[in-house]
């Protein structure tokens, strides 16, 4: 099974590298498997800071400086790839996000919000796809496309509707990609990640371990490692049947009715006999 997830002889672009969240973790990781790893960020600084003392460690890691929103830098991207050693396989589209700034009522969202949060979280990601995939399927393939939605496109993102819509069509982009790219050999997947601990979200989430009892089925936020660890099977071999398929890794979020106390039964239940009996083992 190991070699199922080896990446010998790849090329893998990671977009949205320089974070030091998943972006990062899902480039060390496709290092470690044996990939030549493109580490694509806006932000320099970012990549010295992250990327750069993985690949001084020695790591198959190429930082690159490029903007995934602009025509020029997904050609810097490009000729970084046809530089490297191997043959081009994976993308993994993590550049996007959402600023804390973005978060407000429906009623105040202006066209400019809406653009931006459409060209960091849709754009980035169809645009890179589109170029990534052209140049596999010029080389024959097989390859794997992999991109970052959000549990906020899966349901209703009250307060933060640009954001939730534009991953939502993360989503449906995926379907068709991998429905189109299918007969070619390359694989388009994505991952939904629920409340993950990362220096972006610490921005606006505050560590409170009871709140994330009562609304985790799993009692705790996600970590950079497990949503690359979905990330690297969706890359991988593992899922070498598998397409335009949605990932959530949610640590169960989505599976908490709000009715639901931080015990999974029901707040209707007041008969604490009975809720005792059903949560027997």
């Amino acid at each position: 099974m190991a070699d199922h997830l080896r990446l010998d002889g790849r090329i893998v672009v990671v977009s949205g590298a320089g974070g030091g969240g998943i972006g990062t973790t899902v480039t060390r990781l496709a290092a470690e498997a044996g990939a030549t790893v493109i580490a694509v960020s806006r932000s320099r600084a970012n990549l010295d800071t992250h990327v750069a003392p993985l690949a001084d460690s020695g790591l198959p890691v190429i930082p690159v400086t490029a903007d995934a929103a602009t025509d020029e830098g997904i050609a810097t991207v490009l000729e970084a790839a046809r530089s490297a050693d191997g043959s081009l396989y994976g993308l993994v589209n993590i550049a996007g996000g959402a600023a804390p700034e973005t978060w407000m009522p429906a009623t105040r969202v202006t066209r400019s919000d809406w653009r931006d949060l459409f060209t960091a979280n849709l754009e980035t990601m169809f645009f890179m796809s589109q170029a990534v995939a052209a140049e596999i399927r010029a080389a024959g393939g097989p390859g794997s496309i992999v991109s970052v939605s959000s549990i906020s496109g899966m349901n209703s993102a009250p307060f933060h509707i640009a954001y939730g819509t534009a991953k939502a069509a993360v989503v449906a982009a995926t379907r068709t990609l991998g429905v189109e790219l299918a007969p070619y050999g390359i694989r388009v997947n994505a991952v939904a990640p629920g409340v993950t601990e990362t220096a972006a979200s610490a921005t606006y989430v505050e560590e409170d371990p009871e709140r994330d009892r009562a609304a985790i089925a799993m009692g705790r936020r996600g970590t950079p490692l497990e949503q690359a660890g979905a990330i690297m099977f969706l890359l991988s071999d593992l899922a070498g049947y598998v397409t335009g398929q949605t990932l959530l890794v949610d640590g169960g979020l989505n599976l908490r009715w709000t009715h639901l106390g931080a015990d999974n039964t029901s707040l209707f239940l007041k008969d604490d006999n009975f809720r005792s009996a059903i949560r027997r083992i």
